[in-house]
């Protein structure tokens, strides 16, 4: 089975901490060089310094805040002006903020529609020429479970999610024929800053620990526990690797078998 990337570049979006920081990690352990994209320029050196190089790769980084409509098609736009080519693209931005549907105000909507789907959209944009180029692409987008079933309390994201998933679905019909593949991997509770939110989130709302909170969770899921950011990076990891050429179009969960749908 071909799982090396060697050769190949990876551009990692929100990839200093969390799922994003695991999938440059375990990206470059497979020989990728890594391309490094989040908005702190501190955290973006220091996560630099714990990917493999063993295998002769180098690796980048680029400054870029996803929040700023302009900053993240504008930043890569000089960093591909000197280094043209990138084979993965792994879209992963911080999801919105939670609470019910029905409080939620309008410019949310916009915030997190840019912050998903229309950065989705221009970096898969950027990039697309030199995948074609090279008769070979992986576009990874870091979603989320809600997908397949709606997510208690997170009625934004619920939605804004759905919308990347036929988004990305629609974007893998098109251009397969260029041998680039487009999945989603949806993460279930998987412990990252993220979930911590959530924890605080419901604890405040119901008046329970958190702690008591986190169990009633994973007593939810199947295999007891909460998902490691690791897990969910090597699933990410071997889709963009040869040997997932066909697989393309797909949401594949990473949450232990808790979502309740096929």
């Amino acid at each position: 089975m071909n799982l090396t990337l060697i050769g190949k570049t990876a551009l990692v979006c929100g990839s200093t901490q969390g799922i994003g920081r695991a999938t440059a990690i375990e990206l470059a352990l497979l020989g990728a060089n890594i391309v490094l994209m989040a908005r702190n320029e501190q955290t973006l050196k220091a996560t630099l310094a714990d990917l493999d190089m063993t295998k002769g790769q180098t690796h980048r980084y680029v400054v870029a805040d996803f929040s700023q409509p302009a900053a993240a098609p504008i930043a890569l736009a000089k960093h591909l002006a000197q280094f043209p080519d990138v084979h993965i693209l792994i879209n992963n931005t911080g999801g919105p903020a939670g609470g019910p549907l029905i409080d939620a105000k309008p410019d949310e909507f916009v915030q997190s529609f840019h912050n998903h789907l229309l950065n989705n959209q221009v970096l898969v944009q950027a990039v697309f020429p030199s995948m074609k180029t090279a008769g070979f692409g992986r576009i990874v987008n870091v979603v989320s479970t809600s997908v397949k079933q709606p997510i208690v309390g997170l009625g934004v994201s619920n939605t804004i999610r759905g919308a990347v998933a036929q988004w990305a679905k629609t974007l893998s019909l098109e251009i397969a024929s260029f041998g680039i593949t487009v999945n989603n991997v949806l993460p279930g509770y998987t412990e990252t800053a993220r979930l911590a939110a959530i924890l605080k989130m419901r604890a405040k709302a119901s008046g329970k620990p958190e702690e008591e909170i986190a169990k009633q969770m994973e007593d939810e899921i199947p295999t007891g526990r909460f998902i490691k950011a690791e897990e969910v990076a090597a699933a990410i990891a071997f889709l963009c690797t040869p040997a997932a050429a066909s697989i393309n179009g797909i949401n594949l969960p990473v949450d232990g078998g808790k979502t309740g749908s096929l």
